[in-house]
C-alpha cells in the first residue's frame, strides 16, 4: 500500500557553497508531494547561504531555514540538527553541492511502504564535473530490488558507507539513539551506517538511482573524500574504520564487523596506497606508521575475508618497518591488479613477495582462476608521422601463463567520459626468446639468498619462457578527441580470458608530446601518460591548435 502522501523529510546542510545549496534544495523541494518538509541547515556561512535560502522560503512554505550560530567544523551536527527538527514520519540526507534526481523520494517511499521497512537505499552516482562522466557506486549491491530482513543476511551493506542514498524512518533512529559524530569528524557517515546496521533494520534496496553525488576535482575547497593530501585525512579514515568496527562488534554483529575490514582492505587501503608514491618522505613514513599500527590489530580472519589484492597489500606494510616497493605496490592496489616482476619463491616453490620478504606469501597466485589473476602487461605506444604502434609484453606469472598458453590480445581505446569503446584492435601473442636476465625473481639463476629463495623462472612450471609480446598499428585518427583509456582483454589457447590494463612504460621516445599527421584535421596532438594507477592512458587533440599549444610548450622550456 503506498503510504500518505507528505511522508518525507529532507536533510540539506551546507557551509559557504552559495554556488550550489539552492540547486540542492530545489531538487529536495521538486521531488513532488511525498516531500512534507525540507530542513536546511547552514552552518554559519559566512558567503551569503542563509540569506539566499531565506529568500527561497518566502515562497515554498515547506522549506524551513536553521542557521548555526558556531561552525561545528563537520557534517555531522548539522545532520543532528535536521533530525531533531524533523516533523515527518522519514528522513532523508542531501549535501548542498549535491542533488536528488526526479523520482528518488517517490521510489524510496514505495519501497518502504511495500515492504515495510526501517530503511531504503537506492543507488548513488557519482557525477565528474564539468565531464558530466557518472560512475555507479556499489552497484553490485542495488542491481535488483531485495528484501534483506536482517544486515546480516547481507554483510556487503557495510561496504555502502553512505548515508545520503537512503530513507530512514524517523522514528527508528530516535527509538536507538542514532546520531552522527559531533563536530569536526571526517567520515562521520561511517560510523553513522554502522550504528545503523547494529540496530538491526530491515531494508529495502532497489535498483533505481536516488542520489547524484556531485565530484568537483578542480574545486576551490575539495570535499573531505577528495582532499587526501594531507595525512590528517587518512588518519580520520583510520578512527572512523576503527570505530565503526567497535560499533558493530559491540552489538555482538561479528560477522558484520569482520566485513568492515574486508572494506578496509579492498577500498581504502587500496585507494590510498595508489597514491603512495606522488606523496613526500614525510607524508610516507607517517602514513606506513599510522597504517601499520592499525593493521597489526587484524587477526587472520580479517585478512582472509578480504580480497586478494588489499590483502596483499596489508602483508606488505606488516611485513616491512618503512614505506617499499611503493611502485610495486601501486600496480597491486590498481583495478584490475598487476603484479610486476620480481617473481620470487621459496625453495618449496612457494610464491613469495620478494627475497627480501619472504613472509608475504602469494600462494593464492597457484590456484586463483586465469580471470582473477594480477597479470603484468607493460604498454609501449610510439606516435609516428606514417603510423603509430602499440607494444604489450605480458610476463610469465609463476608458470600460470605458460599453463594458459596466450593466443591474442583485444586492445581498447576506451572513453574517460562516456565509457564508449572508440577503436579496438587485435594482435597475436609471440613467446620472447628465452633470456636468463628475464628471471623470476630478479636475481641470479641458482643464485643462493640465504633465504632459501629459488630465483629460477618457471622452477620446472611451464615452457620457462618469460614474456609473450603483441604489437599492432593504432589508427589514432579514428578516436578524435578527448581521454582514452587503454583496456586490455587477453586471450589463453585453454579458452580462459583475462580483462586487464597496461602499465605505462617510460623510457626514451616515450609518454611524451608528439604532433602526427590527420587527413581530416591536418594535425593531431598526442599525449600518451601514466594514470595515478600507473596505468596507459591517452590525450588527443586535433587540428592546428593542437600542435601550437605543444610548440608553445617546447619554447618556453626551452627559454627556460
Amino acid at each position: 500500500m503506498r503510504p500518505l502522501p507528505s511522508q518525507v523529510c529532507v536533510v540539506v546542510i551546507g557551509y559557504d557553497d552559495a554556488a550550489h545549496v539552492t540547486d540542492a534544495v530545489r531538487s529536495a523541494l521538486a521531488q513532488g508531494p511525498a516531500v512534507r518538509e525540507v530542513i536546511a541547515v547552514d552552518d554559519c556561512s559566512a558567503d551569503g547561504s542563509a540569506d539566499l535560502l531565506d529568500r527561497l522560503a518566502l515562497d515554498e512554505p515547506r522549506l524551513k531555514v536553521l542557521r548555526r550560530e558556531v561552525n561545528s567544523g563537520g557534517c555531522g551536527s548539522p545532520r543532528n540538527d535536521g533530525i531533531d527538527a524533523a516533523t515527518a514520519p522519514y528522513v532523508m540526507f542531501l549535501d548542498s553541492d549535491d542533488v536528488l534526481p526526479p523520482g528518488a523520494v517517490d521510489a524510496l517511499l514505495d519501497a518502504v511502504a511495500g515492504r515495510g521497512t526501517e530503511v531504503a537505499a537506492g543507488l548513488c552516482v557519482r557525477r565528474e564535473l564539468p565531464s558530466g562522466r557518472e560512475v555507479p557506486w556499489q552497484p553490485e549491491l542495488y542491481a535488483t530490488t531485495a528484501l534483506v530482513t536482517h544486515p546480516s543476511r547481507r554483510i556487503h551493506l557495510v561496504h555502502d558507507t553512505l548515508c545520503v542514498n537512503k530513507l530512514y524512518r524517523t522514528d527508528f533512529l530516535r527509538e536507538h539513539g542514532i546520531r552522527f559524530p559531533e563536530g569536526r569528524f571526517p567520515y562521520e557517515d561511517f560510523v553513522f551506517t554502522a550504528r545503523v546496521l547494529a540496530a538491526g533494520p530491515r531494508v529495502a534496496l532497489i535498483p533505481d538511482t536516488v542520489y547524484v553525488w556531485h565530484v568537483r576535482r578542480g574545486a576551490e575547497r575539495l570535499s573531505i573524500s577528495l582532499d587526501r593530501a594531507g595525512v590528517d585525512n587518512w588518519r580520520s579514515r583510520i578512527t572512523a574504520h576503527g570505530l565503526s568496527y567497535d560499533i558493530l562488534l559491540g552489538a555482538g554483529e561479528k560477522r558484520l564487523a569482520r566485513a568492515t575490514r574486508a572494506r578496509f582492505l579492498d577500498h581504502s587501503l587500496r585507494m590510498y596506497a595508489r597514491e603512495l608514491d606522488r606523496r613526500g618522505p614525510e607524508y610516507r613514513n607517517e602514513w606506513w606508521a599510522l597504517t601499520r599500527a592499525y593493521l597489526a590489530t587484524f587477526d587472520a580472519a580479517d585478512l582472509a575475508l578480504a580480497p586478494a589484492p588489499g590483502r596483499v597489500v596489508a602483508q606488505v606494510v606488516r611485513a616491512s618497518e618503512e614505506p617499499r616497493d611503493l611502485t610495486r605496490v601501486k600496480e597491486v592496489a590498481a583495478r584490475p591488479a598487476r603484479l610486476r616482476p620480481p617473481y620470487a619463491r621459496l625453495a618449496d616453490g612457494t610464491p613469495v613477495w620478494s627475497a627480501d620478504l619472504p613472509q608475504v606469501t602469494l600462494e593464492h597466485l597457484l590456484s586463483r582462476p586465469v580471470r582473477l589473476l594480477p597479470v603484468a602487461v607493460d604498454a609501449e605506444l610510439r606516435p609516428r608521422m606514417r603510423a603509430t604502434r602499440l607494444r604489450l609484453r605480458l610476463y610469465e606469472l609463476y608458470g600460470r601463463m605458460a599453463d594458459a598458453a596466450p593466443a591474442s590480445v583485444d586492445a581498447e581505446f576506451v572513453n574517460r567520459q562516456d565509457g564508449v569503446v572508440g577503436l579496438t584492435v587485435t594482435a597475436e601473442f609471440r613467446p620472447d626468446d628465452p633470456d636468463p636476465r628475464d628471471d623470476d625473481s630478479g636475481a641470479v639463476p641458482g643464485m643462493d639468498t640465504g633465504l632459501g629463495i629459488d630465483s629460477g623462472i618457471g622452477s620446472g612450471i611451464g615452457s620457462g619462457i618469460g614474456s609473450w609480446t603483441a604489437e599492432a598499428a593504432v589508427d589514432l585518427a579514428a578516436l578524435g578527441s578527448g581521454t582514452w583509456d587503454l583496456r586490455l582483454r587477453l586471450r589463453f589457447h585453454d579458452g580462459t580470458s583475462r580483462e586487464t590494463t597496461a602499465h605505462a612504460v617510460a623510457g626514451p621516445g616515450l609518454l611524451r608530446r608528439s604532433v602526427v599527421p590527420n587527413g581530416r584535421h591536418g594535425m593531431l596532438l598526442v599525449q600518451p601518460y601514466a594514470t595515478h594507477a600507473g596505468s596507459l592512458a591517452l590525450r588527443l587533440a586535433p587540428g592546428w591548435r593542437g600542435m601550437t599549444i605543444v610548440l608553445r610548450r617546447r619554447m618556453r622550456r626551452l627559454l627556460h
